[in-house]
């Protein structure tokens, strides 16, 4: 009698069933849902915008800290969020308004004995400064999008934390202490690594199509969508660089090595990568507080 196949796992289920049965992280602030939604639709104008986030005033001073803050150094200080729609545009008020949500879900959650889910938020935090001032640098069309891109790259994180606190703690006790891959240690014992996780969640959130595949690529751009290859490719390398240097929870991308023909291929130099970094740890603090 023929012995049966066993049955393959399927990632892309595990991560769908694990979004659906989510309580806490599966639902934005109404407000951050509507402010996708309104930059999203291209007859929205910046008066829509301003009035939408107007209805939260806790968000409307996260925003203006930031607008306000050294990371866009405006000249002068900007009282209202219409003038920083006017001055930024809807994109980027609309990349502070999801951060500034964001924010707020990285709770003081151990992750395992080395780091807690504020370590996280740094990372993602660093990761999003790191791509935005060299997409700015290397003149990449992608400036705003690498913000919000480099804030949710992890978030998949989030939902293993959520669906399976006591693995995700193993997976990162055993990365932590051998030469192992977070990716395949994840795989191994969950079915699912924080990519396909990620990619879901970005979906269920309805993010931009690029901000999905940055989820669900970060760690293997060649598998990106060719409309989203550089936008992926740019949060790799911030990924990486800030790995290199320590900025908060650095598991997922410690053996991630800089790929020099994506760096050429983007125009992003030695030079550009040293003058960013230089006081990174700063920047990253000063947004956090920002940010809430």
């Amino acid at each position: 009698m023929p012995t049966a196949t066993p049955t393959a796992i399927d990632p892309r289920k595990i991560a769908q069933t694990a979004i659906r049965n989510l309580t806490q992280l599966s639902t934005l602030p109404e407000v951050t849902t509507r402010i996708i939604a309104a930059v999203e639709n291209p007859r929205s104008s910046a008066g829509q915008l301003h009035k939408i986030i107007s209805y939260d005033p806790a968000l409307v001073t996260r925003i203006l800290k930031i607008v306000n803050s050294a990371f866009y150094g405006l000249p002068g200080q900007v009282g209202s969020v219409e003038r920083a729609i006017v001055l930024l545009g809807l994109n980027a008020v609309k990349n502070m308004a999801v951060a500034a949500s964001l924010g707020q879900l990285f709770r003081r959650v151990k992750l395992y004995d080395g780091a807690d889910a504020k370590d996280l938020w740094r990372h993602c935090v660093s990761v999003a400064i790191v791509a935005r001032e060299l997409a700015i640098k290397a003149k990449l069309p992608v400036g705003d999008e690498a913000f919000l891109a480099g804030m949710i790259h992890d978030t998949g994180i989030l939902v293993e934390l959520q669906s399976w606190p006591e693995q995700l703690r193993s997976i990162c006790q055993n990365v932590a202490s051998s030469d192992a891959d977070f990716c395949k240690t994840e795989q191994e014992k969950l079915g699912v690594d924080h990519q396909f996780l990620g990619r879901a969640l970005a979906e269920h959130w309805k993010f931009p199509k690029t901000c999905q595949e940055v989820a669900g690529c970060h760690h293997n751009p060649a598998e990106a969508d060719p409309t989203a290859a550089t936008l992926v490719r740019l949060i790799n390398a911030a990924d990486t660089i800030c790995c290199q240097k320590g900025e908060g929870f650095c598991l997922t991308a410690r053996h991630q090595q800089l790929d020099a023909s994506a760096l050429q291929m983007m125009g992003v130099t030695q030079e550009m990568i040293d003058t960013t970094t230089a006081d990174l740890a700063q920047k990253v603090s000063t947004a956090m507080s920002d940010l809430g």
